[in-house]
């Protein structure tokens, strides 16, 4: 496939999965390994790369060689083929031509050029329908990683590193990829896969990182550093933009950040409708780093603090000394308001909790939520009394993921009854009178509702997974995510069943799903009776002035009538319709 030409401006459309205008330069990541230094190098150092990339290949071969010999002394000729094709694929003249080309033509680095070509022909490969072919990448992709090893570094020649500011453009990225990006540097991404449902766009939306997901087969045709603009509106990709596109994305962002700072100036006005319906407006988090960012939003305490990604250092949780650490700087830090610790949440295309022996046929029905901590007691038992220690230092909430029924939930709170005995034996201090909630995120728990809610204080409706379990979709499957609707007839009376539910114990019921910082929603939600909106931080200065635009009344009839409609279409032109009159020009 042709490599996009230099100073010509090219479009690709994909799907918008967080809004939002980054301007730089193209850094591109592909699969199967990590891209090495890139640097830029000048005319007369072209020669000398090209013999390090000759010498690289040499000590490679010299190696395979070797390794091909001790295997046919222990094992035969059949396992040492392996290696003399990798031997030969490392004397293919033509690949070699290629990276010499890349290496004059791009004033590439060597290790960085051979890396791109690589790349390009590992992507060609899992394209192939061949299944045999396509097997055979992970060889190519050994034999390129033995050569990168074997690149020799003159450091006594200084280069120009490219900006650390850049856009990241990479064929799919997963929830860990995304969270454990440095934010500092990263201007917005742009993946060939990945749907606006997935956990990765809504870690970007969190973020407040501009991205495009869905772009199709763009990524082997985009030479790392081309001048890029990532529209996270409208769902596009330019690459090389002319000057009157750079002058027209300039001027959004001109207008947006006007607009942010109008709304940071109100952002600790009372969240309440017009006609005095008062809402809590609380963040979600991941990272402890992202108090400061809560602590500026306005936000009214943490609705939901994700503490999966405590996964991110390694393949399980931490111990509970570190938990408790963590809890309790949430706690203080949120005091006056509440945080609500959402135990361990893996599994789906979430973090794992643990490398599985076998991969799950159907991981969203598999392993995950409140199923994987009942299953792991003593990695429950850390986390339950690690709350319950914060919970001495701010109100602290804990809240159960993914349970079914009522039968789940009893074992939970069980679990964390024992958990209390042990502190109070122990003589540690704890609120014996912590809050208790669930996630209402799969139908059974939203039809079960009125028998969860004498065990609850509170409920809060994930509604990214009961979506998706409502209408039988999987989130993250292209194929099917036209079909993923939020404003599903089934889905909206589950939620106002939810609510009903709560008001009929006495306990209140949040959201903390994407439908809450989706402002085209939020007079339906508030309509249906929700209490509570949990959103990223950089989402709260929004969201709040949306609910003070609004009339419950109007939002009350407004979803009445929408529990009659037959369809989502339907549904959502009738939120559309308040949110177009009280608050068109805040609409991406």
């Amino acid at each position: 496939m042709p490599e996009v030409a230099k100073n010509t401006e090219i479009t690709y459309t994909g799907i918008p999965a967080s809004p939002g205008i980054a301007i730089g330069p193209i850094h591109v990541i592909a699969r199967g390994f990590s891209a090495p230094e890139l640097y830029v190098i000048d005319v007369h150092e072209i020669p000398v790369e090209q013999k390090r990339f000759e010498a690289a290949v040499a000590i490679t071969k010299k190696q395979l060689t070797e390794l091909q010999e001790r295997l046919e002394s222990l094992s035969g000729d059949s396992v040492s083929e392996i290696f003399e094709a990798h031997v030969m694929l490392l004397q293919d003249k033509a690949l070699i031509s290629r990276v010499d080309a890349a290496i004059s033509n791009r004033r590439q680095n060597a290790e960085y050029a051979f890396y791109a070509v690589m790349q390009n022909f590992l992507e060609a490969m899992r394209r192939i329908p061949d299944p045999y072919l396509r097997e055979r990448t992970a060889d190519i992709e050994d034999v390129s990683q033995r050569v990168l090893r074997n690149f020799e570094v003159d450091k006594s020649t200084p280069h120009q590193l490219p900006d650390e500011k850049h856009i990241l453009l990479a064929y799919d990225l997963s929830p860990s990829d995304t969270a454990s990006m440095n934010r500092r540097h990263l201007l917005g991404f742009a993946t060939e896969q990945g749907s606006v449902n997935s956990h990765t766009s809504i870690l970007a939306r969190s973020f407040g990182v501009p991205a495009v997901v869905g772009l199709g087969a763009s990524v082997i045709q985009v030479t790392a550093l081309t001048p890029a603009v990532i529209d996270g509106y409208a769902g596009k990709l330019i690459l090389n933009p002319m000057p009157d596109t750079l002058a027209h994305y300039r001027k959004i962002t001109e207008e947006k950040e006007k607009q942010r700072d109008e709304l940071d100036a109100k952002r600790d006005e009372a969240t309440e409708t017009i006609d005095g319906r008062k809402l809590t407006l609380s963040a979600n988090i991941e990272f402890l780093e992202e108090m400061e960012q809560v602590k500026r939003s306005g936000a009214k305490g943490i609705g939901l603090y994700r503490t999966e990604f405590l996964l991110l250092n390694g393949n399980e949780m931490p111990d509970e000394a570190e938990q408790t650490k963590a809890y309790t700087l949430v706690a203080r830090e949120t005091d006056p308001h509440h945080a609500i610790v959402r135990t361990l949440d893996a599994g789906g295309d979430k973090l794992p909790v643990e490398p599985l022996t076998e991969i799950e046929p159907n991981p969203f029905l598999g392993w995950r939520g409140i199923r994987v901590s009942l299953s792991r007691p003593a990695m429950f038992r850390e986390q339950l009394r690690a709350i319950l220690r914060a919970s001495a230092f701010g109100k602290i909430a804990v809240m159960f993921p993914l349970v079914s029924g009522v039968t789940e939930l009893l074992e939970a709170k069980e679990a964390l009854k024992r958990c209390m005995d042990e502190l109070d034996a122990e003589g540690i201090p704890f609120d014996p009178k912590m809050p208790v909630g669930v996630m209402i995120e799969v139908p059974s728990a939203a039809v079960c509702a009125d028998l969860l809610a004498p065990h609850v204080d509170f409920f809060s409706i994930g509604t990214n997974d009961l979506i998706q379990y409502t209408v039988a979709v999987d989130r993250v499957n292209p194929h099917v995510a036209k079909l993923y609707k939020p404003t599903h007839p089934a889905v909206i009376r589950l939620i106002k069943y939810t609510v009903e539910a709560g008001l009929s114990h006495g306990i209140w019921t949040g959201v903390c799903g994407e439908m809450a910082g989706d402002i085209r929603l939020t007079p339906l939600l508030i309509g249906l009776g929700v209490e509570e909106l949990s959103v990223s931080a950089k989402a709260i200065p929004k969201v709040g002035q949306v609910i003070r635009s609004l009339e419950y009344s109007s939002c009350f009839a407004m979803a009445e009538d929408a529990l009659k409609q037959q369809n989502s279409q339907l549904i959502m032109d009738l939120t559309l319709a308040i949110a177009r009159e009280r608050y068109g020009d805040l609409l991406d």
